[in-house]
């Protein structure tokens, strides 16, 4: 352990994903790996721990090498989970201590309202998009209103879906 403190100061979980991507990656492609990069080196590992005895290196080493990183990591989560994964990208923001309380309610909100156990992002993306249709409020267009909608009402389930359309049946009832 301390050896591995030593040689890795920054990061005690960067020297566990080299130990494991030596453990399960064969012996034959350890002198290229540090050409390779550890990062794709690491993905690498978990098609190896997938396929165990029938791991076939040559064309996963050969998708590394000519593949950028990004994308390469996308190959070998599509290969591992069979679903296509869509490119990402972590947002970094400052958030006083303060907020983080009215953030957590607001993403657990939108969970509850979805109804689903998609993404904290996805949960952020349809609070982002129900405050951009409520924040032309006073110039908005039917489209604009109506493509919000038919975007949040996609995403429902089933029940939830069925309960707001009697919620609005009864409300249109109302106002005639």
């Amino acid at each position: 352990m301390k050896f591995l403190e030593k040689k890795f100061p920054e990061s005690r979980r960067k020297a566990y994903y080299l130990m494991a991507i030596h453990e399960r990656l064969p012996k034959q492609i350890h002198p290229g790996l540090k050409q390779l990069g550890w990062t794709k080196a690491r993905e690498l590992a978990r098609v190896a721990r997938s396929e165990g005895q029938n791991f076939d290196c040559a064309p996963w080493v050969h998708k590394a090498r000519t593949m950028p990183k990004e994308e390469f990591r996308r190959e070998v989560d599509r290969y591992l989970t069979g679903k296509e994964t869509e490119p990402c990208e972590l947002l970094y923001f400052k958030v006083y201590k303060s907020q983080i309380p009215v953030i957590e309610r607001a993403l657990e909100t939108a969970t509850l309202m979805l109804g689903t156990d998609k993404s904290r992002g996805y949960c952020l993306e349809m609070i982002c998009a129900d405050f951009l249709a409520g924040a032309h409020l006073d110039d908005v267009s039917p489209d604009t209103l109506s493509m919000s909608l038919k975007t949040l009402i996609a995403f429902l389930s089933q029940e939830k879906r069925a309960e707001l359309l009697e919620r609005l049946k009864i409300g249109a009832g109302q106002s005639e």
